[in-house]
C-alpha cells in the first residue's frame, strides 16, 4: 500500500465503519431535519487529502505530472505536500444518483443501458457502488456492492416516481409542499449517510436536468455535506427536450448552474448530454477521468481544528494547465463526531 492510502486507512479505523450489515435493499438513515444542520459533521483533518485532475487548454488530461509540478495554498498560504501518487489503486466508491421524474420518463432506459455498461467496466475488485434513484422521493434501489450483475438488477428497478408511499417509501420523508425532484436531498444522502465515513477515493455521480423540487435540504448543504465527506460531484446534465415543451434543446430543465455548483466546490466536473455526445460517451469520458487522478495529501500548517472552511487553491507550474480539484474542506475535531 502507498502510505497515502496507509494513512487513510489508519484515520478511518477513528471512525465508526459504514459498511456493516450491507443488505442490498437496506436504506441510509434519513437525514437530520432542517434546525439540526448546524451540528458540524466531524471529519479528521490531520492530513487532507485531495483528489485532482488536469487538463490543457483543450480540455484533454493530463496525466504524466510529478509532486514537484503541484502547489497548494491553504486560504492563501503554501503547504508542503507531504503524499503523492497518480496511481489510481485508491479503492473508488461511486454513488450513482438517477433522476427518476417526470420530465426524465423518456430518458430512463438509455441511463439504465448505459450505466450498466458504465459499471461494468469502471468497477475493479475492491471498488464498490451503490445506486439511489430521486423523483418525488429518494430511494435506495441497490447497497454497497461490487457485483455489476446486482447493480444492473437496481438499474432495472428504476421507475419514475410516482409519490411518496407505495411499497418502497424513500428515507427522506414528505415535509409539505410539493415535492417533483428532490435532488438536493438524494445528494446529502449520498454524501453524509453513506460516504462520509468511507476511505479511497469518494465519487457521487447525478445523473439529472438539474432542477430541483421540493427537497428540504438546499443547494449549499447538499454542497456542504459533499465536502465534509470528500466527495468529489461529478454531474451529468441530461434532459428531454419534449418535457419542457418541445421547443428546447438539450439542457431544457435549466439546471446547468445549479449542478456546475456542486461540481465545482467538490472537484467534479459537468458532462453534458446533446446531439454531439451521447450518454454512452459521457460515462467514457467519466471513466478516463476517475483513471486519470492525481492523490495529494498534505498536513495543514494551521493546525487548529475550529470548525472552518478553509479554502484550498491548487496549481501546476505550468499556468497553461487547469486543476480541477475541491474548493476547500472544513477544519474539525475528530473527536466530536
Amino acid at each position: 500500500m502507498r502510505p497515502f492510502l496507509l494513512l487513510a486507512i489508519a484515520a478511518a479505523l477513528l471512525a465508526q465503519p459504514s459498511k456493516q450489515n450491507k443488505s442490498p435493499g437496506k436504506q441510509p438513515t434519513p437525514p437530520p431535519v432542517l434546525d439540526e444542520q448546524d451540528q458540524p459533521i466531524r471529519v479528521d483533518v490531520d492530513v487532507v487529502s485531495v483528489l485532482a485532475s488536469v487538463r490543457d487548454k483543450k480540455g484533454t488530461l493530463i496525466p504524466n505530472l510529478e509532486k514537484k509540478d503541484f502547489t497548494i495554498l491553504e486560504d492563501g498560504k503554501s503547504q508542503e505536500i507531504k503524499y503523492f501518487t497518480r496511481e489510481t489503486d485508491l479503492p473508488l466508491t461511486i454513488g450513482l444518483l438517477v433522476d427518476v421524474s417526470g420530465s426524465q420518463r423518456n430518458l430512463i432506459d438509455i441511463e439504465r443501458s448505459a450505466a450498466s455498461q458504465f459499471f461494468g467496466q469502471v468497477l475493479r475488485k475492491k471498488d464498490e457502488a451503490f445506486l439511489i434513484q430521486f423523483g418525488e422521493e429518494a430511494e435506495l434501489l441497490q447497497d454497497y456492492t461490487s457485483s455489476t450483475r446486482l447493480l444492473t438488477n437496481g438499474l432495472n428497478q428504476l421507475r419514475v416516481s410516482s409519490g411518496v408511499g407505495g411499497l418502497h417509501p424513500g428515507p427522506v420523508p414528505t415535509a409539505g409542499g410539493p415535492r417533483g425532484t428532490v435532488l438536493y436531498d438524494a445528494v446529502y444522502l449520498a454524501a453524509n449517510d453513506k460516504l462520509r465515513a468511507e476511505v479511497g477515493r469518494k465519487v457521487i455521480v447525478v445523473i439529472t436536468d438539474g432542477v430541483d423540487q421540493g427537497s428540504r435540504l438546499t443547494l449549499n448543504q447538499a454542497v456542504e455535506a459533499a465536502q465534509k465527506s470528500n466527495a468529489v460531484i461529478y454531474s451529468i446534465d441530461y434532459s428531454d427536450p419534449g418535457a419542457y415543451g418541445g421547443g428546447l434543446v438539450f439542457g431544457g430543465g435549466g439546471g446547468e448552474g445549479y449542478l456546475r455548483k456542486m461540481s465545482d466546490e467538490t472537484g467534479g466536473h459537468v458532462f453534458k448530454v446533446d446531439r454531439k455526445h451521447s450518454l454512452d460517451d459521457i460515462f467514457k469520458q467519466l471513466q478516463e477521468e476517475m483513471r486519470t487522478q492525481y492523490a495529494i495529501g498534505f498536513t495543514p500548517q494551521n493546525p487548529t481544528k475550529d470548525g472552518a472552511y478553509r479554502k484550498l487553491d491548487i496549481k501546476t507550474s505550468n499556468k497553461d494547465l487547469k486543476v480541477q480539484a475541491r474548493k476547500g474542506y472544513y477544519a474539525v475535531k475528530p473527536d466530536s463526531r
